[in-house]
């Protein structure tokens, strides 16, 4: 493994530039994109693709090690969990730069066999560390944890390559349950390398900008 730690803003930077490079982010102010939750916004996210460029997945998987690292500790962890289902090749690929045992947390019991949450071996004691593609308000990853935390494991970190960055409450949520979260970059990070790219028209970005600075007025605003 042979790591670099270039700064914070930098990792952002980068990061929102392969986004936009592999069209993995997209905005439009005029037919807005419906959330799982229902609610819409002119922003759209699919880590997912990041799989299928191999350049830009082995230089954020990279970047998002260094950050744990950094920010986490050297030796902090024992065990790596990817969850189901976006979060577990990135799991696998951060797990190998940290020579570390991997596995993966169902979202629920599969319901036969052993009905097991936990896929792989995670024993008492062991320090997780939850990988995940993004976060939106925090809240899926509060069962990914317990599950965790049921074996007897604890789980006091999760790293995500993308962090909405635009709900004040996530950070403040994920801490009341003891953990901590690591991201690599946000809405605003992206927002900022569309600019400087010119990658929308200044219509559509002034737009976004109105909806990252307030999201639920904007929601309310638009359906």
């Amino acid at each position: 493994m042979s790591l670099t730690f270039p700064t914070r803003d930098e990792i952002a930077r980068l990061t929102a530039r392969m986004l936009l490079e592999i069209k993995a982010v997209d905005f439009n102010a005029e037919t807005p994109f419906t959330y799982a939750s229902g609610l819409k916004g002119p922003t759209y996210v699919d880590c997912r693709r990041i799989i299928s460029f191999p350049r830009v997945r082995a230089t954020l998987m990279d970047f998002m090690a260094a950050t744990v690292m950094r920010d986490a500790g050297f030796e902090a962890f024992d065990n790596v969990a990817g969850g189901e289902t976006a979060g577990i090749p990135f799991g696998a690929m951060v797990a190998e730069r940290l020579s570390l045992p991997m596995t993966y947390v169902r979202k629920k019991p599969k319901g036969y066999g052993r009905n097991a949450r936990i896929e792989g071996v995670m024993t008492e004691g062991q320090r997780v560390l939850l990988v995940e593609d993004l976060t939106t308000d925090g809240g899926s990853k509060l069962s990914f944890v317990d599950a965790i935390r049921e074996t007897g494991a604890t789980c006091a970190h999760t790293a995500v390559i993308f962090y909405y960055g635009i709900f004040p409450e996530t950070t403040q949520r994920l801490a009341d349950h003891g953990v901590q979260l690591h991201h690599l970059c946000t809405w605003w990070d992206v927002l900022a390398e569309a600019r400087e790219q010119e990658a929308f028209d200044e219509a559509t970005l002034t737009e976004v900008q109105h909806f990252l600075t307030n999201p639920r007025q904007w929601q309310a605003t638009n359906g």
